[in-house]
């Protein structure tokens, strides 16, 4: 009665998550963006435009675990944006307030005057160098081949010494910082971090001290690149291969460059990555102010130059542009194994659930690559729900009166970057003030304003909160994917990030942005798409436990379980047969494949017997001690290269970790309890009548379908031999065999030596 019990509860749930999920699907829609109309009505014919600025908003939190060069090439992709150039602005927010992600920013704007024009001559897609040198037999699409090839030449030597200069910054920084603390230091200051300039750094010291030291230091803002049309030409950018290109008629300007790290203290919550885009969300409302923002994870790149002017299609959209939030493009990662093995690509999710969400209020905010209408940021109502007095004051936005203009500014649908005056001390100081680590405290910051703060999805929660106040939102495809990004390729990072994404889900569930109490702006369709982030990791529990029912195997003493009624039977079959007919369509208009919908099935499988599990019985410690919520932990991007060159080599690395117990249990006791079957067949099997015989079979199919289901995990655990993944065609007959020789050994002991006992 217990199993029977247990199994009708199971499904019931089943029934009910499968709902939340098809729900949404009601009514897929694939926009994408006429850049041509777009084209016409803003670009005007001597060559200006008249689009709106955007502000870019680069985050990083560990020049280590975030290498360096992945978020250089992001800023590099960045400054050569098909865009006009004085109406974006781009913002480095680094989190780890380290000289060496400033310095390397500076390298980086000195690369930038050779890199930014070679693309703008010859076309070249995509424009972060490091992707761009690694891509073989593209085709030429710029106006001068007969001169591509030498700059070409010139670009790809100029790009090897700017990576080796950026390899080179800690030692030359270590070096420099030994040499002026020994001519200048006094007492109590001998370990400090120098600028190149000879200032003190005041953010994290190399050698950690007081008020220099990581979670401890001031706030820094540095205009690395000057508006291009401010008052102050751009300065002249030294690299050696310049003078050796004819770029004669070609735009050499260059966008705003800000580097920026906001100031940190042990008295005050960092609030993570909301925090670090807050930031430089006020601070680029004191320099530029663009009615738009759109921000990226340092580990993407631009992969279509024209990719902010695809968002921009659907903002300026004159049939609903105005009520329209953000557009959010899909996530594609480009250091995936050909197979997905761990289901990196998550097409599933990202090519189908998001498109589906077209037809209602729009996708969710996926944290990368979404474009944001600032006010919507600023938790200001849609056209059709605002109110003509709106209350701008220190209460929702903090003691800063530039800031607070900045935002009436910004009410009044202000379309160009204004170029700020860098010579006024008092604007110095308010752009430190703003980044300072109490400025959010007794505000709206991180509730009502702003990305929203105290859980782990910021991103979540964040689309949730503006979409409650009644705006829309877009999801964007292009034919060439706008964005690429890395992947955590190795399980367990993968799973880590699972957790944290699983975890900040279940924590909104019990906060006060439960989807069940938001208000009636929030289309039904969208609360039901929310709820189902919230609560899809508690089905693992009943997953979990079916994944052990196998085990029945190797209990002694039979248990049955009533053969099903042939009606029932049929029922289960059509039912199975519709759910994978709705895949199949599902696949086809969603433009995804059978592989895709495969990857999503066995990761799904993996995630619920480790990383969800985890993800609840810490919800329920939570809840019962009132503890915090799931920490936040970098993704490792650091990739590991052998001897032979295999770029996937960070794959076959077995990293374990408590959280892979279940799945570890799950997939020893089905390969002991398959074992334990044919050694049963063997011993009982002349006894047998041929019903139990076959229902014997069937109830194998269960186990032999969740090693299936398991092969990436049990991948996993083998480590580099899992380079050949044929290898399991192996090792799990040997396996079985084994564990049915023990069986039958273990038999032949018992009933020869204690006959009492019974197996």
């Amino acid at each position: 009665m217990w199993f029977w019990v247990t199994s009708v509860v199971a499904n019931v749930w089943f029934t009910f998550s499968w709902l939340l999920y098809q729900l949404p699907k009601l009514n897929p829609i694939k926009r994408v963006p006429d850049l041509a109309v777009l084209q016409q009505h803003y670009d005007l014919p001597d060559g200006s435009s008249i689009l709106p600025g955007i502000d870019v908003f680069v985050t990083t939190a560990d020049p280590v675990d975030e290498p360096v060069l992945y978020t250089m090439n992001c800023v590099l992709s960045i400054l050569a944006v098909d865009y006009p150039i004085d109406r974006y602005a781009c913002y480095l927010s680094d989190d780890s307030g380290t000289l060496i992600e400033y310095e390397a920013l500076v390298e980086t704007a000195n690369f930038a005057a050779l890199w930014v024009p070679f693309c703008r001559k010859h076309s070249i897609e995509p424009r972060a160098p490091e992707s761009y040198f690694q891509r073989e037999g593209m085709i030429y699409t710029g106006r001068s081949p007969g001169e591509f090839m030498n700059d070409y030449s010139h670009v790809r030597m100029e790009y090897e010494e700017f990576k080796a200069r950026l390899a080179a910054l800690d030692g030359t920084i270590r070096e420099r910082s030994d040499v002026c603390n020994a001519i200048k230091a006094t007492e109590g200051d001998a370990t400090a971090t120098w600028m190149a300039n000879g200032t003190e750094w005041s953010g994290t010291w190399v050698e950690p001290a007081e008020n220099h030291m990581k979670g401890h230091h001031a706030g820094v803002v540095q205009v690395v690149l000057e508006h291009p049309s401010g008052s102050k030409s751009q300065p002249e950018l030294q690299v050696s291969s310049v003078s050796l290109l004819n770029f004669d008629g070609i735009d050499v300007r260059l966008p705003m460059l800000v580097y920026m790290a906001r100031a940190k203290s042990p008295n005050y919550d960092h609030n993570k990555k909301a925090g670090n885009l807050n930031a430089p969300l006020r601070v680029s409302a004191l320099l530029s102010n663009a009615p738009f923002v759109i921000n990226f994870d340092c580990d993407h790149y631009i992969n279509d130059s024209k990719a902010l002017r695809a968002a921009m299609c659907f903002m300026l959209d004159a049939r609903d542009g105005d009520n329209t939030a953000f557009v959010q493009f899909p996530q594609r990662f480009e250091n995936v194994d050909p197979t997905d093995r761990y289901g990196n690509h998550n097409r599933v999710f990202f090519d189908g659930a998001m498109y589906a969400l077209n037809g209602f209020q729009g996708p969710s905010y996926l944290g990368t690559g979404c474009m944001f209408r600032r006010l919507a940021l600023y938790g200001i109502d849609p056209p059709r729900w605002r109110s003509d007095d709106i209350q701008v004051d220190t209460v929702m936005f903090g003691n800063s009166v530039p800031l607070l203009k900045s935002v009436l500014a910004a009410l009044n649908q202000e379309r160009g970057i204004t170029p700020p005056n860098l010579d006024d001390s008092s604007f110095l100081a308010e752009m430190t003030t703003v980044v300072s680590a109490s400025f959010d405290i007794g505000t709206d910051w991180g509730r009502g304003v702003g990305y929203i703060y105290k859980i782990a999805t910021e991103d979540m929660v964040t689309g949730f909160r503006i979409h409650g106040q009644g705006w829309h939102s877009m999801y964007c495809t292009m034919e060439v994917d706008a964005f690429c990004g890395t992947a955590p390729i190795n399980l367990t990072e993968r799973l880590y990030q699972i957790v944290r994404w699983a975890g900040g889900s279940v924590e909104m569930f019990f906060s006060h942005n439960n989807p069940l109490f938001a208000g009636p702006r929030l289309h039904p369709m969208q609360r039901t798409v929310y709820l189902n982030y919230n609560i899809y990791p508690v089905t693992s529990v009943f997953i979990l436990l079916y994944a052990l029912c196998p085990v029945m195997w190797l209990i002694p003493e039979e248990i049955l379980i009533q053969r099903p009624f042939t009606r029932y039977v049929l029922y289960l079959i059509i039912t199975i047969a519709l759910i994978h007919i709705i895949g199949l369509l599902e696949i086809r208009w969603a433009g995804t494949n059978w592989l895709d919908w495969w990857r999503n099935e066995q990761f799904f499988t993996i995630a619920s017997l480790s990383a969800y599990p985890t993800v609840l019985l810490h919800m329920v410690v939570k809840l019962l001690t009132r503890g915090k919520g799931i920490r936040f932990r970098v993704t490792s991007k650091q990739t590991t290269m052998e001897d032979d060159g295999d770029k996937y080599a960070e794959m076959y690395e077995l990293r374990w970790v408590p959280i892979m117990i279940p799945a570890a249990a799950v997939l020893f006791s089905n390969t002991m309890a398959i074992g334990v079957a044919m050694g049963k067949t063997v011993v009982y099997g002349a006894a047998w009548p041929k019903e139990q015989q076959k229902h014997a079979a069937l109830g194998l199919v269960f186990n032999l379908w969740l090693m299936i289901l398991l092969q990436p995990f049990a991948l996993a655990i083998i480590g580099r031999r899992s380079k050949n993944p044929n290898i399991l065609f192996v090792l799990f007959p040997v396996a079985f065999v084994v564990f049915a020789l023990v069986y039958i050994g273990v038999h032949f002991l018992v009933v020869n030596f204690f006959p009492s006992m019974e197996i």
